[in-house]
């Protein structure tokens, strides 16, 4: 089973789902890991219930709470709702700016296009006349830098589509491994250094236990081998 197991009890996941494996997969005979935990309860000869709660992207890794009963499912999802249920990333981006700040927030309004996010404005007068633009909010912090690279903690008050990609390299800093948002700089910077998958992982996830009202928090270390540059 590639999707790994943090912690388990009769309410809940909490996983670390790798990159290259989708979170729920449409396609018949793909392995996401979704199907790897229903298949991992019913050899256990328990309901295999799996709710889902938050996605990532296929490239892109990190950690996941999943909802075992619906119940826990409809509480973890109200607390995503609400935004107490707290996610953060790190990701390792290619600065285009000198003079990029340290710490800022983008503010913007993301228009999904197919299978892309677009960013048609950063001011609410232009977007609002565009019923489908949904307002994306993101909070960064660069860590490290070495030269033009960097790695960056990020935080978002809103789950759209592709929005940390598109968002950061709307501003100057699109991801390594990115070959859908980046810049020509970047892509062939991550050709050069070997790297095919985006460099963005859901680190860090705090929420509520639906059950117990326990707060439970979870960390884990990115794999991408383009992160060893800082961690």
């Amino acid at each position: 089973m590639k999707t790994k197991i943090l912690y388990e009890d009769s309410q809940l996941f909490v996983i670390h789902k790798p990159a290259g494996i989708a979170v729920q997969s449409a396609r018949v005979g793909q392995m996401d890991c979704e199907s790897e935990l229903k298949n991992y309860l019913a050899r256990q000869g328990v309901s295999p219930y799996i709710g889902l709660v938050h996605r990532l992207d296929q490239p892109v890794e990190g950690v996941l709470v999943v909802g075992r009963t619906k119940e826990a499912a409809a509480k973890l999802n109200k607390q995503l709702a609400a935004g107490t249920l707290n996610k953060k990333y790190l990701a390792v981006v290619h600065l285009e700016k000198i003079d990029v700040e340290e710490t800022g927030t983008f503010n913007d309004y993301l228009l999904k296009d197919g299978q892309v996010a677009k960013i048609i404005s950063s001011n609410i007068k232009e977007a609002k006349n565009i019923k489908e633009a949904k307002e994306a909010c993101l909070h960064y912090k660069i860590l490290q830098k070495q030269g033009d690279l960097a790695l960056v903690d990020v935080e978002i008050e809103t789950g759209r589509f592709h929005q940390i990609r598109c968002q950061m390299a709307h501003h100057g800093m699109p991801l390594l491994g990115d070959v859908k948002y980046g810049s020509s700089t970047s892509q062939e910077l991550s050709l050069k250094e070997g790297i095919r998958q985006v460099v963005l992982c859901a680190n860090r996830i705090t929420f509520k236990h639906p059950l117990t009202g326990k707060e439970l928090s979870f960390e884990v270390k990115p794999e991408n081998k383009a992160f060893s540059k800082f961690l």
